[in-house]
């Protein structure tokens, strides 16, 4: 299936994990891509594996997520490679877990910026050329921004703001033929997944019910969405947050 042939898409996140894996499933359907993330060295394995295994015309870009400017510079400079954009997708990220009452300024700041604002930045500075494609946007929210979580006051509220951005940009756009949407996955088995930080005296009867299934999805199940939902197929849906938690939200 070859869904992205002569589609340009540009994945941040895309040196490991949902990114990586989405970057993957969006060169084996034909698109050329564009890769950005703050880990040069990552990109340039992720791009080696693409070009290798199928002949992907691949681009990568190194920016700061927690600097507006350099976040704008990059989709200028991914727009300028190939002239065109007809995918976006927000990926990059990161979690964290505190006790509310604990948790720093800084900590704070930090989790929306990256999580929140990054995606504001580009998604603004993509819409000139999103519109020029009749393109779309695909953003990585989460099962928190459904659902409060003990630990996790700023990642869920940096997650439902991507939720609500996102169905901002789908209302204001869609005249434009520009579609937006969010996918909202629970655990992941990725790097940030495996290596967030949870205070040391957690109540552990508040963490249980994240996993009804007592397992977590692979980077792989979230990229078919992604491929999806930025393909031509979907072209009637925008607006949406989708689910793909293993019924932690339903629970």
């Amino acid at each position: 299936m070859q869904r992205f042939n002569g589609k340009v898409a540009l994945v941040t996140g895309a040196a490991s994990g949902i990114g990586r894996a989405s970057a993957v499933r969006l060169a084996q359907e034909g698109a050329k891509l564009l890769l950005a993330d703050i880990n040069a060295a990552g990109l340039e394995s992720v791009a080696a594996q693409l070009r290798e295994a199928h002949g992907t015309e691949v681009a990568c870009f190194t920016f700061d997520a927690t600097d507006m400017q350099s976040c704008r510079d990059m989709v200028a400079l991914a727009v300028a490679h190939f002239e065109r954009l007809d995918v976006l997708c927000n990926i990059a990220g990161i979690a964290g877990g505190w006790h509310f009452t604990q948790m720093t300024d800084v900590q704070w700041r930090r989790m929306l910026t990256i999580n929140l604002d990054s995606v504001f930045a580009i998604s603004q500075a993509a819409i000139p050329a999103l519109i020029a494609s009749k393109g779309n946007i695909v953003n990585m929210a989460s099962a928190s921004a459904k659902q409060g979580q003990a630990y996790l006051a700023a990642y869920c509220a940096s997650k439902a703001a991507v939720v609500a951005l996102t169905t901002s940009i789908a209302v204001e756009f869609a005249a434009d033929g520009v579609r937006a949407n969010a996918i909202c996955p629970g655990g992941v088995n990725t790097n940030i997944h495996a290596t967030i930080q949870f205070p040391e005296d957690i109540d552990q009867k508040l963490m249980a019910k994240l996993y009804p299934l007592s397992a977590i999805a692979e980077p792989e199940e979230i990229a078919a969405a992604v491929a999806y939902l930025a393909s031509d197929e979907a072209r009637y849906v925008t607006g949406i947050d989708f689910s793909i938690d293993g019924g932690q939200t339903m629970s």
